[in-house]
């Protein structure tokens, strides 16, 4: 059912300080926070003067981010609500500024797909995955998307179908692609694992 090797599938290489850029941008959810803490650590004074940190989720994750000191932070109470606030700060960067994100897999797919519509190459966008694997996935058929699929074949929260949730990932809509489970015999479903935990 799940292929490995599939191209889109995204890769996360961790965060890495990058000593060129004049600011950096983070965006972090929940344990991102971590991830953030640590490329802080590794960029000095230097990524604390000239840092910029969005970060929505739990209130620990929200200590350590204050914690960091950095020129400026922005705790927003929603993902979505962190997304507009990003969309204008992407507006005004230059195209010496460094774009992190850290966090769930569906909160990186969103940021990443922001800063493409801004123009960054997703490949130039460094990321760390921290969290669940939970997934958000679009329903191909009624293009509706579901949040938080943790097994291998999901509801999908528009249609009601049975959704295969495949490895195919689109960057663009920041979610992998779920088809139809019993198409060709309504009703007649495979095992449903929990692997996206």
């Amino acid at each position: 059912m799940l292929v490995s090797d599939i191209k889109s599938r995204p890769v996360y290489q961790g965060l890495r300080f990058d000593p060129k850029a004049r600011r950096h941008l983070v965006a972090a959810d929940d344990e991102g926070a971590i991830a953030v803490e640590a490329l802080a650590g590794e960029g000095g004074d230097t990524f604390a003067r000239n840092a910029t940190v969005l970060y929505t989720g739990r209130d620990d994750g929200r200590a350590r981010i204050e914690a960091l000191k950095t020129d400026a932070v922005y705790v927003t109470p929603t993902v979505p609500t962190l997304l507009t606030r990003l969309d204008v700060i992407l507006a005004a960067a230059g195209m010496t500024d460094r774009l992190y994100v850290a966090g769930d897999e569906g909160f990186i797919g969103q940021v990443v797909a922001l800063g493409m519509r801004h123009g960054i190459d997703h490949v130039s966008i460094r990321t760390e995955h921290r969290g669940s694997l939970q997934r958000r996935v679009q329903c191909v058929h009624c293009k509706g998307i579901t949040e938080g699929v943790t097994t291998s074949i999901a509801t999908c929260a528009h249609c009601g179908l049975h959704l295969i949730v495949r490895d195919h990932y689109s960057r663009r809509l920041a979610a992998f692609m779920g088809v139809c489970a019993d198409a060709e015999e309504p009703g007649v479903l495979p095992p449903v694992e929990e692997i996206f935990k």
